[in-house]
Formats: structure tokens, C-alpha cells, sequence
């Protein structure tokens, strides 16, 4: 080994090193945070604190000017560790409230995504989870492939399957009556009307809830639970108590506001990426070719766009199918697209600028 070969390791010993110095440190901050998050508790103090945040984030930035460091970088590296925190402190809060302790739920369609994200927010709370999919069991949970032969003494059932499927299930417990809260978690309400009606007629505690999040969300920060109104009082009850030790904002509604509501902000943001990625897929130009020149927003698209791609078709297409008011957002889009393209193809720089002034009054909250 020479000279040079000699100080390129000894520098990458050191970084090595202070990697781990970093991860230390980072260790012992998050032993701080659980420690403030007990407090938190014993003062009936919320988890977030915004302002807090925000001072943090400017003494991050402070002190990276000040010692040389780029300052974007330094609040990034801040807000990793806060978004850390506010995720261990969420689980902490989950777990000691116990909810669930002593008590059985089951997640029909437990195997799938969303159900295994409910299987994990359960049993953070205390929940024993048990889980009934014909697609299989779930490691470490007692399985069922039939719901009928685990929900006996189940006093919360969620029902985390395709619309079709759900309302099928619903229809039957309505015949079987199920003694425990049964609640349904679908994307669009609409569909499952007739059967959540049979169910409550029939004297059985349901409730319909969305969460507007994927499966992969660890922290609830910023994320919305919608409750739908018109359920039986205990099963909404039960939804509330669920969500509100986590940091997410509950949301009632009727069910047909949701379905409005839903058709903008998950089939039109749906849509507008399927657009787009069929429309590079049509391109002839390779995606890797493209992202070597990707600006900061084609960058920023493709991510969101990837992971559109990678969820289920199965259920996008029910979104966008299913929903009784799911064709005015695409017929906009359609609409939008074409006054763009006309724009272009007339030379109107003065149309052009209108759409974008006009976009950017009402990404402000000055239009509708």
C-alpha cells in the first residue's frame, strides 16, 4: 500500500469513526425523547409541539452558519431526528394507554397491507390481534382462513378487504350478528351503503372510518382519520378512541361529502400520476434516461409517481370506478389538459400566464 493508499484509509477510519460518534448521539437524543414524551404524558401534554419544532429547526440552521455547515442540510438532519421522536413518542403513548389490554380484535383481511398496518396499530395498543384472510396467515397471530370461525369473542373486528369483498362480509355478519364493534376501513363509501344500513339494522355496532394514509405510514403526524357519520354511536366511539392517542386529526363527515371529498384528493392526485407515467411510458425514452436530467420537479414527480405504480391497481381502480362522483375530477382533468395543450398550440403566452396566475391564486386559498 503507498502513501496515498495509507491517508485515503486513515481518513475513512475517522469518518467511520465519527459515523458512529453521530449514531451515538443519536441513540442518546432519542433516550431524551422518551423521556419527554413520559412527561408529556404525566402533564397531558399533546405529542407535537409546533412551536417547539420550529425553534429547533432555526437554532439547527443557526449554528450551521455558524460553524461552516450548509444549513439546509443541518434541517434536514434535524427534522429526520424530529420526525424520530415524534414517532417513538406516538408509540410510547399508544402502548401506555393500554386500550386494548385484555381484549381481542380481528383484522379480516389481515394479510393484506392495510390490514397488516392494523394488526401492528392494535397490538401497540394492547389488542389481542387475531386475523382472518383466505390469502394466508400472518406470522406471530393466530389465523383464520374464514372470519365466521374467529370472530365469536372478538369485541373489535375491522374489515380491511376490497369494496366488493367488505360489503359481502358486511351482508353476512348481518345475518350472523357478530357481538363485538365491527368497523370497515374502505376508500369509498357509497358502495357499502345498503350493506352497513343492513348491518345496524340488525342490530349490530358498525362503523365506517377512513384513514387517509397507506400502509406504510409510522407516524400519524399531519395524517387525517375520517370518521363517517350515521354509524352506531359505540362503534364511532370506539373509532375515536382508537385514533386520538395518536397525533392524527380526526375528521366526521357524511358519507356522501366523503365520497365528494375523496374523488379530488385521492382520484384526481390518482389519476394525475397514472397520466403521467403512462404518458412517459409512451414516450420511447427510457425512465432512467430521463431521470439522469430530471430538474427538481420532474425529480419530485417521478418520485410520486413510482410510488403510484407500486400500489394495488385492484384498489386504484376502485377509486376511480367505484365512486359515484369520481367523473367530474377526470372530466376536469381532461378539461385542463386541453386548455393547456390549446394555450400551446396558439402561441397565447397571455392564456398560458392565466392558468398558471389563476392556479397559483387559488394554491393560496384566494379562488375555488
Amino acid at each position: 500500500m503507498n502513501e496515498g493508499d495509507d491517508a485515503l484509509a486513515r481518513l475513512r477510519a475517522e469518518l467511520d469513526e465519527l459515523d458512529g460518534r453521530v449514531l451515538e448521539l443519536a441513540a442518546r437524543r432519542q433516550a431524551l425523547v422518551a423521556e419527554v414524551g413520559r412527561l408529556k404524558r404525566h402533564l397531558s401534554q399533546p405529542t407535537r409541539d409546533f412551536s417547539r419544532e420550529r425553534e429547533v429547526h432555526e437554532l439547527a440552521r443557526q449554528r450551521a452558519s455558524e460553524w461552516g455547515l450548509d444549513p439546509d442540510l443541518a434541517e434536514r438532519l434535524v427534522g429526520e431526528l424530529i420526525r424520530a421522536s415524534l414517532t417513538s413518542q406516538e408509540r410510547e403513548r399508544l402502548e401506555a394507554t393500554g386500550a386494548g389490554a385484555g381484549r381481542r380484535a380481528l383484522v379480516v383481511g389481515g394479510a393484506g397491507r392495510m390490514g397488516r398496518w392494523f394488526t401492528g396499530f392494535l397490538a401497540t395498543q394492547g389488542w389481542s390481534v387475531g386475523v382472518a384472510d383466505p390469502a394466508g396467515p400472518v406470522e406471530g397471530l393466530p389465523w383464520s382462513a374464514d372470519w365466521r370461525d374467529a370472530i365469536g369473542t372478538a369485541e373489535l373486528v375491522v374489515v380491511a378487504a376490497p369494496l366488493a369483498v367488505t360489503a359481502a362480509i358486511l351482508h353476512q355478519m348481518a345475518n350472523d350478528r357478530p357481538p363485538g364493534t365491527v368497523l370497515e376501513i374502505g376508500s369509498i363509501k357509497t358502495p357499502l351503503a345498503a350493506a352497513l344500513a343492513r348491518l345496524s339494522d340488525a342490530g349490530v355496532a358498525v362503523g365506517s372510518i377512513h384513514p387517509m394514509f397507506g400502509p406504510d405510514a409510522r407516524l400519524l403526524a399531519g395524517r387525517h382519520v375520517i370518521i363517517v357519520e350515521g354509524g352506531a354511536p359505540a362503534a364511532l366511539g370506539a373509532a375515536r378512541e382508537l385514533f386520538e392517542p395518536t397525533s392524527a386529526s380526526i375528521v366526521t363527515m357524511s358519507l356522501e361529502e366523503h365520497d365528494r371529498l375523496v374523488a379530488w384528493v385521492l382520484g384526481l392526485s390518482h389519476a394525475v400520476n397514472i397520466a403521467f407515467f403512462t404518458a412517459l411510458a409512451g414516450s420511447g425514452r427510457p425512465a432512467d434516461e430521463l431521470a439522469a436530467f430530471a430538474s427538481t420537479t420532474f425529480g419530485g414527480q417521478l418520485d410520486v409517481a413510482r410510488k403510484v405504480a407500486g400500489e394495488s391497481p385492484e384498489l386504484y381502480f376502485e377509486i376511480q370506478s367505484l365512486n359515484p362522483h369520481g367523473r367530474l375530477p377526470l372530466e376536469a382533468l381532461v378539461e385542463a389538459a386541453g386548455r393547456l395543450r390549446g394555450a400551446v398550440d396558439r402561441t397565447d403566452a397571455t392564456a398560458f400566464a392565466a392558468l398558471m396566475r389563476a392556479g397559483a391564486d387559488y394554491l393560496r386559498g384566494g379562488g375555488q
